[in-house]
């Protein structure tokens, strides 16, 4: 055997026990600085194993298989080197609910449970909506769930509320397949219609039976990234998330202003239109929504950190195109 080899074989990291295994996985991934790295070691130990975390922590002494060993340390070299915790894995909670993942969708974030928080207070401000189960069509809340990626907001939404009737557009053919196969894990792919298209504006020309114009609410969760930031972002988002659900644009902004005008063409009077925001983007999407007279009632909510997060508005009156019932 070559010196060489001797020496690759030497590095590759052996355990004797789950413990051990647990010790090694943290200590690696604390000497790549990766984030959270106690957390990221237990969850591939997880996958490895094929084990939860209370088997984890109350079963240290079990002697691991030499192919677990070799699995599991395979998951921490990949993580070192910058891969997601999330795609070693394959899922990730969101709202509560697990959702598959994939490089072909943004990883859900816990920022963005505070837009289907933002959306449940102001549906809930009508509650003859929501109370009762509907009799007819017209008693939907009907809603479009804008760049669905993983489809975490829009199937949050449907777990929450009975009555909504979803159309999850996304210009990503791969991003709507595993969006519908979540949707179908959690039981509400039969109020989720997914629809392949640049934002909205093509929605009202589509053909099917399914659709109701206008909507009662519009929810994104739209690209915000600067081009400019991209060096600036973690390795493990630069490299391995979809760069058209991150960057949107030169300066991240871009999408904002197209996205709110669609949606006043595709909201009733008393619509409501939610969007999480981007870093510093907060002032300008403000300023599109106050200076505009076909929204009212504009609101910024922050987050844990303190930071803008969601904004939301209410549709006008002023302005609204006239549909047919």
């Amino acid at each position: 055997m070559s010196t060489d080899a001797s020496q690759q074989e030497r590095t590759v990291p052996t355990a004797r026990d789950v413990r051990e295994a647990l010790r090694k996985g943290m200590a690696r991934l604390r000497e790549a600085n990766v984030p959270s790295h106690a957390l990221a070691a237990e969850l591939l130990l997880m996958q490895a194993l094929g084990r939860d975390r209370t088997w984890i922590y109350s079963h240290p002494d079990v002697l691991l298989e030499a192919k677990q060993a070799e699995t599991y340390f395979a998951l921490i070299a990949r993580r070192a080197a910058g891969e997601p915790t999330q795609h070693l894995t394959g899922k990730q909670e969101f709202w509560g609910l697990e959702f598959e993942v994939t490089r072909d969708v943004l990883i859900p974030r816990p920022e963005t449970e505070h837009v289907v928080e933002v959306v449940l207070e102001r549906i809930r401000e009508r509650p003859h909506k929501v109370e009762a189960r509907p009799r007819n069509s017209s008693e939907k809340l009907w809603s479009a769930d804008v760049g669905t990626g993983s489809g975490c907001i829009a199937v949050a939404l449907a777990s929450e509320l009975p009555h909504v009737e979803i159309f999850a557009t996304d210009i990503s053919a791969a991003a709507l397949a595993v969006a519908r196969r979540n949707a179908a894990r959690h039981r509400v792919v039969d109020r989720i219609h997914f629809l392949q298209c640049d934002l909205i504006a093509g929605i009202s020309s589509l053909s099917t039976c399914h659709l109701s114009l206008p909507f009662d609410l519009i929810v994104s969760n739209p690209p915000y990234v600067a081009r400019d930031d991209a060096e600036t972002l973690p390795r493990e988002v630069r490299e391995h998330e979809p760069h058209v659900a991150l960057f949107g644009g030169v300066a991240g902004t871009e999408t904002y202003a197209r996205l709110i005008d669609e949606a006043a063409a595709l909201l009733r009077p008393g619509g409501i239109l939610v969007l999480e925001l981007g870093y510093n983007s907060a002032p300008h999407v403000q300023r599109l929504l106050a200076g505009n007279p076909a929204w009212t009632t504009v609101e910024i909510t922050n987050d844990l950190a303190g930071i803008p997060r969601v904004i939301a508005a209410e549709r006008t009156q002023i302005g609204s195109r006239h549909w047919r019932d």
